[in-house]
């Protein structure tokens, strides 16, 4: 569903914020995860442009086998981008999947899975090959195509999402692959397999699909595992897969990818759900924190500066709320340690918000309306203002350069100036919609369409 939601952090350091200040280290013009360089949607030294189409800024535009909602990374002269090839191979079920027990009542009126039909058009029967392939940066032209995995899915999945929604992670060594019930993988660079991990076969609220991605921070690689059945967090070793750590969760299913901040000198796990959002110590996987307050069917993942992380959600209600998690222990729900929740309508579903200079901008539900808060105050800006043309977005926004980047499902992409006051800088198009989130290298924009990645830059 997300886009799918959910991946996320790479080298979030306490002393890193998203205003773009300072000289670039070179770290952001990759794009290492599928919210950017410092997990906040945000290349703090991008420069894409602002106008294209089919004839127009196009430097490379290539088929990518099967479908996926996975946002590509780039690291060095390389894209890699996650798939889901569904294949002639049929296989016929035996007999159905064992329903599962509903979940107790009372968690918000929320029931297991069978409690409502999946909106997938119910399981497959088609063998998928689940893939990573490694583009040329500079020509688009595949480096490698590695099949990680053969098999039938379990779940359908929503109408809108893929077999491939969560998106890769890399520190330029490893490349971190996840394909949630068909398995967590470690990559080298040249695309050989260095480990596997079974995590188990998740159950999602109506079979709506996964989505969470990996995050990776030093030699530590986390995975949120939230769904109908008994929900947990798992710590890997990078370099072995060897579980470190692993704590269940009191949570149904949610999408959120976890985000990592360091707070005097200590990494954390910060973990948006439904029910809770909860800080993990990422050395032990103790609790360090937590604070209710998000929304039923959690999807977006939080974004942070060096004073507040950013949790939102938008299901049947509105959250959004600016926690000052250097401060924050115990259950800090509806105390002091937030510094403000935002009182008006229309966070977002699907998309997560972007962090930029200051700001942070979200959109309502999975409308094309924006929406631009202050991030040290919460207060308004702007609210709700209509990108016109766009029908739809599942895509989280990016930014780069004072501009602000959404790309709808119907094909064209607003291009927003950063400020106060909305102002709408273009409206482009091209032959295919996005549901995946954009990302952003150097002066590079690519997105992911339904059949093709797009590499935009400046003729």
């Amino acid at each position: 569903m997300r886009t799918s939601l959910i991946a996320m952090v790479c080298c979030c350091m306490f002393a890193l914020t998203a205003t773009g200040e300072g000289p670039s280290d070179g770290r952001d013009l990759n794009w290492a995860q599928w919210r950017g360089p410092d997990a906040t949607g945000t290349a703090p030294h991008g420069n894409p442009p602002v106008e294209w189409s089919e004839s127009k800024n196009i430097r490379w535009k290539v088929e990518i086998p099967g479908l996926g909602h996975a946002t590509p990374i780039v690291w060095g002269d390389r894209v890699y981008v996650q798939t889901a090839v569904k294949t002639d191979k049929e296989v016929k079920q035996d007999k159905p999947a064992e329903p599962q027990e509903p979940r107790e009542e009372g968690r918000r009126g929320r029931r297991g899975r069978r409690g409502h039909p999946g909106m997938g058009g119910g399981a497959p029967t088609h063998v998928y090959q689940f893939a990573l392939i490694a583009l040329d940066r500079r020509t688009g032209k595949v480096v490698w195509q590695k099949t990680l995995c053969e098999e039938v899915p379990h779940e359908g999945g929503h109408q809108d999402a893929s077999q491939a929604s969560a998106s890769p992670v890399t520190d330029g060594t490893h490349i971190i692959a996840h394909f949630g019930s068909r398995g967590l993988y470690c990559l080298d660079m040249a695309g050989d397999i260095v480990w596997k991990k079974e995590l188990g076969q998740m159950q999602t609220r109506r079979e709506f699909g996964e989505g969470s991605s990996p995050a990776l921070f030093g030699d530590t690689v986390v995975v949120v595992w939230d769904h109908e059945g008994q929900s947990f967090i798992v710590a890997l070793d990078k370099a072995t897969g060897k579980q470190k750590w692993k704590a269940d969760r009191d949570e149904v299913t949610s999408w959120a990818t976890p985000l990592i901040v360091t707070v005097d000198g200590k990494p954390q796990v910060i973990a948006s759900a439904t029910d809770r959002i909860r800080s993990y110590d990422l050395k032990t996987g103790k609790v360090l924190w937590q604070c209710g307050g998000m929304t039923t069917n959690a999807i977006p993942s939080p974004v942070h500066d060096s004073r507040h992380v950013y949790a939102t959600s938008g299901f049947r209600g509105s959250a959004l709320l600016a926690i000052r998690y250097a401060d924050a222990t115990g259950d800090i729900t509806d105390s002091a340690t937030v510094a403000w929740s935002y009182d008006g309508k229309g966070t977002p579903y699907v998309p997560s918000a972007v962090l930029h200079k200051g700001s942070l901008y979200f959109l309502d539900t999975n409308k094309a309306m924006l929406s631009c808060v202050d991030a040290a105050t919460g207060k308004a800006h702007y609210a709700k203002q209509r990108l016109e043309g766009l029908q739809g977005v599942y895509a989280s926004p990016v930014a780069a350069s004072g501009r602000v980047y959404i790309a709808g499902r119907g094909g064209k992409a607003a291009v927003v100036g950063h400020g106060n006051e909305f102002k709408l800088l273009a409206t482009n198009e091209l032959d295919e919609g996005f549901s995946a989130s954009p990302a952003i290298a150097g002066d590079e924009l690519y997105l992911r369409g339904r059949s093709h990645l797009y590499c935009i830059a400046a003729d």
